[in-house]
């Protein structure tokens, strides 16, 4: 009856060692620390956004808050989204999408700038790193490829 259960259930691994199987490969350790640090990083995005970015864009469009902007599903009038809310009334937050909306349109060009900033970085290290080892150069005699550490020209055997 066990060999049946462990035909169905797969190579006789458990459940548990199946699983710290999963964890302990690499890329999954790399995803989470991926999803770490996003949240910490999220959380940087967010303040730059709506600390810096929103009061300037508030203050450029006449001091608009989008987030009083709704409409009562009651027929009533509030003065802001708040009140509406103390009085239980049911609200379409239009408002608050465009919000959302611009802050994931911010966000996802401080991302896009940041990203350009460290693949540029990153390119000017790879072309350092190229130009600073070379491993072969130019017979100034026949003008083939040689070794750098070469004292002849294994082409011409003209001495370097």
């Amino acid at each position: 009856m066990t060999e049946d259960i462990k035909k169905v259930a797969g190579k006789g691994k458990s459940l548990a060692g199946e699983f710290r199987e999963f964890i302990m490969r690499g890329n999954v350790m790399d995803m989470a620390v991926g999803v770490i640090i996003g949240g910490a990083f999220q959380k940087i995005i967010t303040s730059l956004v709506d600390d810096i970015i929103m009061p300037i864009i508030s203050l450029l469009t006449g001091g608009i808050d989008f987030n009083n902007m709704f409409v009562s599903l009651d027929g009533s009038q509030y003065a802001t989204l708040e009140a509406a809310k103390e009085a239980g009334a049911a609200t379409l937050n239009y408002g608050t999408f465009i919000t959302v909306v611009i802050n994931f349109v911010l966000m996802a060009f401080v991302i896009f700038l940041l990203v350009k900033f460290m693949n540029s970085v990153s390119n000017k290290i790879k072309k350092e790193e190229e130009e600073a080892a070379p491993t072969t150069k130019i017979c100034p005699r026949c003008k083939s490829e040689i070794n750098i550490e070469a004292s002849r020209c294994p082409h011409c055997t003209s001495e370097l």
